[in-house]
This record gives C-alpha cells, structure tokens and sequence, in this order.
C-alpha cells in the first residue's frame, strides 16, 4: 500500500471516530445536580424601643429634706435595674 491509501484509510478513521464523538455529545443530557448551600445573611434587628423613664432624682431640690433625697435616690436605683433589665432583654432578643 503507498502513502495516499494509508491516508485515505486514516482520514476515514478519523471521520468515523469524531463522528462517534459528536453522536456521544448530542444523545447525552447533562445531569442536573443541585447543591445547597448555607450562607449567613445579616438581618435587622426589630425590637421596640427602650423607653427611657423619667428618673426620680429628677425634680429633687436643695431645699428638700435629707429623708426625701434618699427615697428619691433609692427609687432612682429601681428605676435603673429595670431599666437595664429592658435593655439587657432587648440586646438578647437579637441573638
């Protein structure tokens, strides 16, 4: 055999095999796969406002007596506990 037939032979070979190729192609659907995947996304926080109150120490005077700033001053200090107890719960709704 010479050259021109081996070459015949070899592009016919060709043509058969990338034709086989392109028919794989066409006939096989891709799979479709689905993934998920679980991404942290920031979110507002909505809690109501945290009022803040009116203390009692407020409208005290120098004239008043010692007993009076004292009431005042302990009232003031409930005043505040529950004040931070609504914050500290408004902070930890959050979460």
């Amino acid at each position: 055999m010479n050259d021109k037939a081996h070459f015949k032979i070899f592009q016919k070979l060709f043509l058969a095999c990338f034709l086989l190729f392109l028919a794989g192609c066409v006939t096989h659907e891709p799979e479709g796969c689905i993934v998920r995947v679980e991404v942290p996304v920031l979110v507002p926080c909505k809690t109501q406002d945290v009022t803040v109150p009116s203390w009692a120490s407020a409208g005290l005077k120098k004239s008043d007596s010692l007993e009076v700033k004292v009431r005042a001053l302990l009232a003031e200090r409930r005043q505040r506990m529950g004040y931070e107890r609504e914050l500290v719960a408004a902070a930890a709704a959050c979460r």
